[in-house]
């Protein structure tokens, strides 16, 4: 079975184009995506990716409120107890600010041109569950 990974836009950036390249990446890839569409909540971030019981959150941000916005999407997570989901970011994102996203709680971070085949490699080595010896 696949993994389940909910695709969101988190705040009140508008442009979608990058979330939805990447949506179709992963769903090519054998991912099941899940799509929120454009300027949504934290908390229906949240509440859409427990009620889908997804592996992962994806964030697309490229308003510039990365660090904060990643930050509050993890600790409603933790708050919802589902501090196993991974976040993951994406988006116009300056290299000194991957360290404070990983800080933030993101488990992998994607700025703007990283290649589509890193983003797969990289989500399916997260997604991936070890197999017991």
């Amino acid at each position: 079975m696949s993994a389940r990974i909910l695709v969101a836009k988190p705040g009140l950036d508008g442009h979608d184009r990058g979330a939805k390249i990447v949506a179709r990446a992963l769903r090519d890839a054998g991912f099941e995506v899940i799509y929120t569409g454009i300027r949504q909540r934290i908390e229906d971030i949240v509440s859409i990716a427990l009620q889908e019981d997804v592996a992962v959150v994806g964030l697309s941000i490229l308003s510039g409120a990365h660090v904060a916005l990643t930050q509050r999407v993890v600790d409603a997570l933790r708050a919802a107890d589902a501090g196993d989901i991974a976040v993951i970011v994406g988006g116009t994102i300056p290299q000194a600010d991957v360290p404070r996203l990983l800080e933030a709680g993101a488990a992998a971070v994607f700025p703007t041109g990283t290649t589509l085949e890193v983003l797969v490699r990289d989500v399916r080595a997260l997604t991936e569950t070890p197999t017991p010896a």
